[in-house]
């Protein structure tokens, strides 16, 4: 991948796709990626079809799959590194921040590009979204916390804790127990 120009289209087994590149498309499908509930290898055929523009064959997916998690850390390659923010949990205060950094609502906008998308959450400073990863982080390093941190995730204990989704047999004992209560 060229890091100087937004890709819109990839070539997967000799053939060239159209993306779906907008930030609100890849956030979808990262939301289909993470989802417990649902078998690994179903994550990544949604995940695929929802970025592709057509299906891939077979045996192309796996570079499919290579090219996609490439362009999601915007055309690097790494390790993951430890979860320390949700996308959907965060979303308020994600927005909040990249509207700022952008100078607008970017909801409003027609397309924004992931990578620029990427580009303006990775400019965020100082404030309540790293305020609520920093405490997350220090909690899960076993990081002692300074006072007025206590007091900040005392206050936002709801906001700090990531709460994880319900895996399927959980959602569904969630619910028989909700119809014996009713």
């Amino acid at each position: 991948m060229n890091l100087w120009q937004l890709p819109k289209q990839a070539t997967i087994g000799g053939k060239t796709y159209g993306i779906y590149a907008d930030f609100r498309d890849v956030l979808q499908m990262v939301g289909y990626l993470d989802d417990p509930a649902l078998p690994v290898w179903l994550r990544w055929k949604i995940a695929l079809r929802l970025f592709y523009d057509g299906p891939i064959p077979c045996e192309h997916q796996k570079e499919a799959m290579e090219y996609l998690e490439e362009f999601l850390c915007c055309g690097r390659q790494g390790a993951q590194s430890v979860k320390r923010l949700d996308w959907k949990l965060d979303s308020d205060l994600i927005l909040s921040d990249v509207n700022k950094v952008a100078c607008c609502e970017i909801r409003q906008l027609p397309f924004v590009h992931w990578w620029t998308f990427l580009a303006w959450f990775h400019a965020i400073g100082p404030g309540q979204l790293s305020t609520v990863v920093g405490i997350r982080d220090k909690l899960a390093r076993g990081i002692k916390l300074e006072s007025w941190e206590q007091e900040y995730y005392r206050q936002n204990r709801d906001r700090i804790q990531m709460r994880q989704p319900l895996s399927a047999q959980e959602r569904e004992e969630k619910e028989k127990l909700e119809k014996l209560l009713s």
